[in-house]
């Protein structure tokens, strides 16, 4: 059975499959990136585990895999196959590509970016499927954003395209890692309300998912923290939709966990800020912590597509 291997790699933990030609993932299995033995470290167990999943994949359906799709954090150059740079795993212009293709054999290698990855799969299979034009923004530790246009995924000029987290919200408010003050992660992602409510309510452990809980239990307090997040998110939401007009806004990571709670004063956020714009659906994502295997299963598959064109038209 023709398959390609998928590899999502992570700050804590690699997920791994083999991807049918469907998109289906017929075999998964999940490890630690172990970062703290060291970038070098990590790449090796990256190879390890890649040639890993080429053997069970040879021994099981009868042949090797055909391709090789990655995803990882950081900024990526796609084209060259290099991951520039991940400072959660220490890493500098590592030629990702070139390394796994020569432990594989050869294979051809796609390398992308951990959220445009996961946003191509949302996209082409998960929430946006059947949409021409999407914008997918997982709320988790930050927030990001991926740009779908025709089932692929603009990466921009230098990799940048879909930061939205770092779309000034508040401007000159709380100042961002990233050099700016107010950006739109300092207000609207998980880790910016697990902050703001703890607190608020005084409790060091309360979290994002503690926050949703007392807002639908009624808190005041936990309604207030909730709103300003909400009201952050849709100013975010509302300059990327001016810019891009897509047709599906698809939400995830964390935060998006909470279901309606979110879902509902989000919806009539943007809805009461947008003019001359259409209003687009407003979705919950669908794929959960899948989305990356799965999208680096569609980049393989994207190589072999475009490899196959290129020797029938030879």
């Amino acid at each position: 059975m023709r398959h390609v291997i998928a590899l999502d790699v992570g700050g804590t933990g690699m997920k791994a499959a083999l991807a049918g030609a469907s998109g289906e993932l017929l075999h998964q299995v999940r490890r630690p990136t172990g970062r703290e033995r060291g970038p070098d470290a990590v790449v090796e167990g990256i190879l390890d585990f890649a040639a890993e999943l080429r053997a069970y994949g040879e021994q099981r359906f009868g042949e090797p895999a055909a391709a090789v799709g990655v995803a990882v954090p950081g900024i990526v150059d796609e084209a060259e196959g290099i991951a520039a740079y991940a400072a959660n795993l220490g890493w500098r212009d590592v030629p990702l590509r070139r390394l796994l293709a020569d432990r594989l054999g050869g294979i051809p290698v796609a390398l992308g970016h951990d959220v445009r990855t996961g946003g191509l799969a949302e996209g082409r299979i998960g929430a946006g499927k059947g949409t021409d034009r999407f914008l997918f923004v997982p709320l988790g530790t930050g927030i990001a954003g991926a740009i779908g246009i025709d089932g692929r995924v603009e990466s921009g000029a230098h990799g940048f395209a879909g930061e939205i987290g770092h779309i000034v919200v508040r401007p000159g408010g709380t100042p961002c890692p990233c050099g700016q003050r107010g950006c739109l992660e300092r207000f609207a992602s998980a880790a910016a309300v697990s902050e703001a409510w703890a607190a608020a309510c005084g409790d060091p452990e309360a979290d994002a998912a503690d926050c949703a809980k007392a807002v639908t239990s009624g808190d005041p307090n936990a309604v207030r923290v909730w709103q300003q997040a909400v009201d952050a998110l849709a100013d975010g939401l509302v300059t990327a939709l001016t810019l891009l007009d897509p047709r599906t806004l698809i939400i995830g990571g964390g935060l998006a966990e909470a279901g309606e709670t979110l879902f509902t004063p989000l919806r009539d956020a943007v809805r009461q800020r947008v003019t001359f714009q259409k209003l687009p659906s407003i979705v919950p994502a669908a794929l959960g912590d899948t989305a990356g295997c799965l999208g680096a299963g569609l980049l393989a598959w994207d190589l072999l597509t475009s490899t196959d064109r290129t020797e029938e038209s030879a």
